[in-house]
């Protein structure tokens, strides 16, 4: 059995889905394949669904600038109802606290005030008095609860914090991409689930489409690969590797989830923390919960693996990344059980994704995306769409990379700066803040 289609998109995350919806509404039909029971049920919905607009280079930043603006006016972008109902978008804000790792944050305004992105500094009065179960003092640099020097404060404190009006987290990033499948549905796309590609297939020098574990075969001139974690076993199949300068690979990562002090009402009151002192990010959660992540400090080894064979357990990374919270927040009680999230990252070499266009004629991807694109989802759909038509019309993405235009912000980026074959860029925070 076959089916056919102008392209086939080879995962159902939230980029994928919205990369399926903009090449629909471009006019091309697409059949989507994802080997989870439903859309988002990979890596997505594991992710904490944090909307910033922070980044740590002109390109990041612009992109994720546009991208808040369709997060803010979701129902508008989607055009479509959802039977479930639609995902919220809890517009809180994002304290970032100025240390000297991120330069004080003096890069990061500056690339804001030239995009016109609103913020405001704190001094440290202001951050006690939003966040008063804080202890500012400095334990720079991050370390690990065996090092003899864990938790004992260094020189000086955190004096001041950037406040991002312009961000908040999706509360249930599932929901948010069955809302692209809907919409994206109602533009002629379909989804199949519960199915594996197990092969990329190639006729005269071009991708002619997939094969499917159960036998079947979709035929279309373009694949793009939106795998997620397995991107780079794709990749291999594909045979599409040879050319790459940057690669990807899937990186395990554990969330912690604890309770909010009592007496302090945490999830109406507080908003998403970066905090490079002490390497972890937060955000509330329902319940009076906190979400805690990692700012993957050096101290702390990467967990490469097989997103095929990999430990779901929690490690000692939980316990350590409670712990370094609870030194910015003395009454952080943390319960002897681990809850929360393990589940992994697709991390290019310099954890800048790769949308590009591959060797392969027709074979296009959408990876390294894991950990800080979530929010960047619908613009990066649209710009992958325009660089699957800018492509197939005959350009040399290559040689004359593409020219996106942000359409809400109205900034044009150089679609080159997500390159397979680009250098490492050493503006990278190389780490999830991107």
């Amino acid at each position: 059995m076959s089916q056919t289609a102008d392209a086939v998109i080879i995962g159902a995350g939230v980029i994928g889905a919205a990369t399926a919806l903009e090449l629909n509404r471009l006019g091309m039909r697409t059949i989507s394949v994802d080997k989870n029971p439903a859309a988002g049920y990979g890596s997505t919905s594991g992710s904490c669904a944090v909307i910033r607009v922070h980044y740590s280079t002109m390109e990041g930043t612009a992109f994720a600038y546009e991208g808040y603006h369709y997060w803010r006016d979701w129902a508008d972008y989607l055009g479509v109802n959802d039977e479930r109902g639609l995902a919220e978008f809890r517009e809180i804000g994002c304290l970032v606290m100025c240390t000297e790792h991120n330069g004080y944050m003096q890069k990061h305004t500056a690339i804001c005030d030239e995009l016109g992105i609103p913020f405001e500094r704190w001094d440290a009065d202001r951050i006690r008095e939003r966040l008063p179960i804080y202890d500012l003092k400095s334990y720079w640099p991050p370390r690990r609860m065996d090092d003899p020097a864990f938790a004992t404060p260094g020189t000086g404190s955190v004096e001041s914090a950037i406040h991002f009006p312009t961000a908040g987290y999706v509360t249930d990033p599932q929901l948010s991409t069955h809302n692209l499948q809907c919409a994206a549905e109602a533009a002629s796309g379909q989804f199949v689930f519960n199915r594996t590609v197990v092969e990329i297939l190639t006729a005269s020098g071009r991708i002619s489409g997939v094969k499917l574990d159960d036998g079947s075969e979709i035929h279309a001139p373009v694949v793009i690969n939106v795998a997620g974690p397995h991107s780079a076993k794709v990749n291999a199949m594909a045979r599409a590797l040879d050319d790459m300068t940057i690669t990807t690979r899937a990186l395990k990562q554990e969330v912690v989830h604890v309770p909010a002090p009592e007496g302090f009402d945490f999830f109406n009151h507080a908003f998403i923390t970066s905090d490079s002192d002490i390497a972890c990010y937060c955000r509330p959660e329902k319940g009076n919960y906190i979400l805690i992540g990692s700012e993957d400090p050096e101290c702390d080894p990467r967990e490469w693996v097989d997103p095929d064979d990999y430990d779901t357990n929690f490690t000692d990374q939980w316990t350590h990344q409670a712990h370094r919270f609870a030194q910015r927040v003395p009454g952080l009680g943390i319960p002897g059980q681990s809850k929360g999230v393990v589940d992994l990252y697709d991390v290019s070499d310099d954890w800048i994704p790769i949308y590009d266009k591959s060797a392969i004629p027709g074979y296009y991807m959408a990876i390294g995306s894991s950990g800080n694109q979530y929010k960047n989802a619908p613009i990066a759909g649209k710009m992958m769409a325009k660089l699957v038509e800018y492509c197939e019309a005959g350009n040399d993405h290559d040689a004359a990379p593409l020219q996106f235009e942000l359409p809400i912000i109205q900034r044009s980026i150089d679609v080159g700066f997500y390159s397979r074959k680009r250098e490492i860029n050493t503006e990278s925070s190389f780490s999830v803040l991107g």
